[in-house]
């Protein structure tokens, strides 16, 4: 068996976005030649094999972008090298040739992972055309996966945080149902971190890979939802001025979070049912449905029985999406995780902090846990800002807690006031207002908008925009 004859395209060993290091396997002595004279003249490195076993040898040696094999050669057909690269080397794009240009011999190649297929005799001009589309594709996957890891940096990994019994069986549940496609509805408290568990289900799925669209159903105008979710047809209405792609369509392959279902409005939900039963979405202004592969997950805070019984919510839908249910239990109800939890969050505030002393006093432990936590973990999460800002150095004592703690400060006075002068302190502000509007009123959200003197969807809005910041700030 010969050793696979090596051409390198030019002296230097710089990779121009558009080089492609190529492996190219046939058993034909005339195209071996002219290969490794030509794929070089193209800009491209090349490694020449005569057979499939020697392709094979070389490629558990070498990683290659692309791989060039005939379909039938001695020893091991081009199938099969096509489906050895792929145990080896799953990002390799494969490219076959054959003399025998027929419908199953292209949908053969297909099915068993080949990029594309070229008939022999090939002319160069279109080998050439078809190793740019392979480049640009690898450049497009590379960027996408770049983008991928800025996102997973600046959203951090996602983690339930908690060892309380009540939260490892969402664990387990989540453990469960995420490499299936069913349905799931996360019910809870606001605050309780409906969205991250979502995440979780999503990341745990086998379309991990694949899109996660958030979407707050009580945060869009009810005159764009289904534009949002669904898409437009430029000139479908006043202001469609051009095609949009919908929320839905985008989460092609993945998963679309339906978060705060129980605020869709009646007309949407009929729709909303509609996609779910078949799978097929229609733009607005379209006459034409297409299918999407989609997973949907959804959450609410809301009681959706009792919304049946009083005709805000459709029964048909409410049975649709809860396939598999997982329930959230508030933070009063798993007191004991409150410490871990605040120690997380401390290290998310102040990422470049390295310390192995303790992160709060035993005190400032005692009061966080005496707390009824009424805004859930959302509310901790903005306690611990606070008492961050506060402190330059851990540990974090009863001094740094927001004052409604009752705690007496250091120097036998309250927190000085001037520190609010500052843009964040002014976003504190609103937020406390809140919280304490909440905490007046037990946690019921429409009396808390009520005292505040706000809608029960500004409300909504600014708690959505809180977690969001804190997602930032994570």
């Amino acid at each position: 068996m010969k050793e696979p004859t090596k051409a390198e395209a030019g002296k230097s060993d710089s990779r121009l976005p558009s080089r492609l290091k190529i492996l190219f396997a046939d058993d034909e002595l005339a195209l071996q030649e002219l290969m490794s004279i030509e794929l070089p003249r193209m800009g491209h490195e090349v490694t020449v094999c005569p057979d499939g076993p020697t392709a094979v040898a070389a490629l558990e040696r070498n990683s290659y972008d692309c791989i060039i094999v005939d379909l039938d050669m001695p020893g091991m057909s081009g199938i099969q090298v096509i489906g050895k690269c792929k145990e080896l080397s799953p990002d390799t794009d494969a490219v076959v040739l054959t003399g025998k240009a027929t419908f199953e011999t292209a949908r053969d190649a297909l099915r068993y992972g080949a990029f594309d297929y070229l008939t022999k005799p090939c002319k160069l001009i279109d080998l050439k055309t078809l190793l740019g589309r392979v480049a640009t594709k690898r450049e497009w996957v590379n960027k996408c996966k770049a983008l991928k890891h800025q996102l997973e940096r600046v959203q951090g990994k996602t983690e339930l945080v908690g060892d309380s019994p009540s939260m490892a069986r969402v664990k387990k549940l989540i453990e469960k149902v995420a490499p299936t496609n069913s349905t799931v509805l996360i019910l809870g408290e606001t605050g309780t971190g409906k969205e991250l568990v979502a995440r979780a289900v999503h990341q745990h799925s086998l379309r991990s890979e694949a899109p996660f669209v958030a979407v707050n159903c009580g945060a869009l105008p009810e005159a764009l939802i289904e534009s949002e979710l669904f898409g437009h047809r430029k000139g479908a209405f006043t202001g469609a001025d051009e095609h949009r792609t919908g929320l839905f369509e985008v989460a092609h392959g993945g998963t679309i979070f339906l978060d705060e279902i129980g605020e869709l409005p009646k007309s949407m939900q009929a729709k909303l049912l509609r996609v779910l039963e078949s799978g097929e979405i229609r733009r607005v202004g379209d006459n034409t449905a297409f299918v999407v592969d989609v997973r949907v997950v959804c959450a609410t805070h809301r009681q959706l029985p009792e919304m049946v019984e009083s005709g805000d919510f459709r029964e048909d839908l409410m049975y649709r999406i809860n396939t598999f249910e997982i329930y959230i239990p508030a933070l009063r109800e798993r007191i004991d995780d409150v410490p871990e939890i605040a120690a997380h969050l401390f290290k998310r505030f102040r990422p470049g902090l390295k310390t192995h002393d303790e992160l709060f006093t035993p005190e400032a432990v005692e009061l966080l846990q005496k707390h009824s936590w009424p805004g859930n973990v959302r509310e901790l999460a903005n306690v611990i800002e606070h008492a961050t800002i506060l402190c330059d150095q851990p540990p974090i004592g009863p001094e740094h807690l927001p004052a409604r703690f009752g705690a007496s400060r250091k120097n036998g006075g309250p927190t000085p006031k001037l520190k609010l002068v500052s843009p964040l302190s002014l976003r504190e502000l609103e937020n406390q207002a809140i919280l304490d509007a909440l905490d007046r009123h037990q946690g019921n959200k429409p009396a808390a908008a009520e005292d505040l003197g706000i809608s029960l969807k500004t409300l909504y809005n600014k708690l959505s925009q809180t977690n969001q910041q804190l997602d930032k700030a994570g």
